[in-house]
């Protein structure tokens, strides 16, 4: 279907064409182009205008991670494009199908370095840097095919994000176009199937398995229900696998009660994960372990050492093992009980992690089981990724790796968009809140209900606690002065709580559900009053 359009009507016609509902950005005159055409279809794609760049970036993050649909954000050139640049190292991180829509200065001026307004010596590098893949649309015909390209390498094997960029001038420019081109996701590969039995074989000799889920198990949920079963095997995760075999279940495992069971594991069977958890937070090998890997990604079979391993889908490899299990006819002993044992007894362990547990308790008991939790980079975001139950895939929305301080409440704000329906607490630190305080004015405009709580101890915690212990109190840049937080809330038109107890948060809670629009409470504590929560993240660090 050929159609005269310009190359701007073309990208947002493409956008459309893939499903895209609603694009995050803020306008700039080299995209003035680009808005136009946004204008015209605005009845098909919503547009939401954030304060800042990076927040808009974190929105389409956010959109992305918790409906793994693509999230799409648009932003200026040069300067516009670098202020997104933290979050798409987070969408690299986590795996999150991210597409970055930018301009670049005038065809005939790039790479001249004349100083045009928003240069930079190389864009096109920049975002390669920092995207699974990135690519310049130079003529109206190419936008459909380009955008058709980036739709693939976002969703095709191990998701990621990518950027396409379109000269100022070349928004303008209109030709006769064939829009007819739809995006050819790549079939994954099959397992192999003598890997599938060598891994089978390993399973069967084991005693004592366990399953570790990352992000790329996400789509395997039921299948890897029956293979723990198969297996008689506790499943456990650290971020973005959480949920995929709900902690309530009888194999579903924290990672503080896993790393109990894994000093005796004598086979680990990863699944989509890069086993960030057994390698950089345990640290400690059990003797003898043999480990079989799932993972679409060939190159994680060379980046950690594996046994046995499938370069496959996780829903795909995990059916080839559970039919071979199946098919032999052998029933394990059952582990329930000792599961269980090790859930009551990791309880025991962290309840001293406080008063982070008790406000994890009051969020999860307001939180539905298939509402949305955001942590970030503070004292009750790093407790939650052990003492916060999780029951549904991608309702414990994290930053993956990258560990980035602030990316939070933006991102939930994209969270919430994607699931107006569904209940969204974030949760932040004050110092954390503050990166992205600003778009409370997007939340209020655009009646973006979520719940953000801010814990506010007047510093950044984990610096504070660093340098009492490790550097014999020479503190500096600790300490922070703070707005009033629920004030500050007021003043951009959000409804706002103080809660400085956990009874005080529930009740906060409770009257935020029936509440329009966002809502911020604030829980203030004194610096350095939190336990650590470290000794159940880094047991190795204590000799646990």
């Amino acid at each position: 279907m050929q159609r005269l359009v310009s190359a701007a009507q073309a990208i947002v016609d493409s956008l459309i064409e893939h499903g895209v509902d609603v694009i995050f950005g803020i306008p700039g005159v080299h995209t003035y182009k680009l808005f136009d055409a946004l204008y015209e279809r605005r009845h098909e794609i919503r547009f939401i205008g954030s304060r800042h760049e990076q927040g808009a970036a974190y929105m389409a993050y956010g959109y992305a991670k918790s409906t793994g649909k693509v999230g799409v954000y648009t932003c200026v050139p040069g300067p516009g494009v670098l202020n997104t640049a933290a979050a798409l190292c987070t969408a690299y991180a986590a795996n999150v199908p991210v597409l970055c829509i930018t301009s670049e200065i005038p065809t005939a001026d790039i790479g001249r370095g004349f100083g045009i307004l928003h240069e930079l010596p190389d864009q096109l590098a920049t975002l390669r840097s920092l995207t699974k893949w990135s690519e310049r649309i130079d003529h109206p015909t190419q936008a459909p095919q380009t955008l058709a390209e980036a739709f693939r390498r976002m969703t095709s094997g191990r998701p990621g994000p990518v950027a396409v960029e379109c000269p100022w001038d070349t928004l303008g420019v209109t030709a006769l176009t064939d829009m007819s081109a739809p995006a050819g996701i790549l079939d994954p590969p099959p397992p192999d199937p003598g890997a599938v039995e060598r891994a089978a074989e390993l399973i069967r000799n084991s005693k004592r398995p366990m399953i570790m889920l990352g992000g790329g198990a996400t789509c395997a949920a039921s299948e890897i229900a029956r293979l723990a079963e198969l297996m008689q095997a506790p499943v456990t995760a650290h971020r973005s696998g959480r949920g995929i075999v709900a902690d309530d279940t009888a194999f579903g495992l924290g990672l503080a009660a896993a790393y109990k069971a894994w000093l005796n594991t004598d086979l680990l069977m990863a699944i989509g994960t890069r086993m960030e958890l057994q390698y950089l937070r345990w640290r400690v090998f059990p003797p003898n372990l043999k480990i079989v890997r799932i993972d679409i990604d060939p190159r994680e079979m060379t980046r950690r050492p594996s046994d046995v391993g499938l370069v496959t889908d996780a829903k795909l490899g995990v059916q080839a093992l559970c039919a071979s299990l199946a098919g032999s006819g052998v029933r394990r002993p059952s582990r329930v009980a000792e599961i269980a044992s090790l859930k009551s007894q990791a309880r025991a362990d962290y309840e001293s992690v406080q008063p982070q547990v008790a406000y994890l308790d009051v969020i999860r008991e307001v939180l539905p089981r298939d509402g949305f939790f955001v942590e970030e980079i503070c004292q009750v975001g790093f407790t939650a990724r052990f003492a916060l139950p999780v029951y549904a895939p991608r309702t414990y929305v994290s930053c993956g790796y990258q560990d980035n301080l602030g990316f939070g409440f933006m991102t939930a704000l994209g969270v919430k968009t994607a699931n107006p329906n569904k209940m969204v607490i974030s949760v932040n630190g004050d110092g954390g809140f503050m990166f992205g305080v600003q778009e409370l004015a997007t939340a209020v405009q655009n009646q973006i209900n979520l719940i953000a709580i801010v814990f506010n101890n007047c510093s950044f915690g984990n610096v504070l606690r660093d340098q009492k212990m490790a550097f014999d109190g020479h503190f500096i840049g600790e300490s922070l002065r703070n707005p009033d937080f629920v004030q500050l809330a007021r003043s951009f038109g959000a409804t706002a709580y103080r809660a400085a107890t956990p009874v005080e948060l529930r009740s906060a809670l409770q009257s935020a559900q029936s509440d329009s629009g966002p809502v911020l409470i604030e829980v203030p504590s004194e610096p350095g009053s939190e336990s650590s929560p470290w000794p159940f993240l880094h047991p190795w660090s204590v000799g646990g």
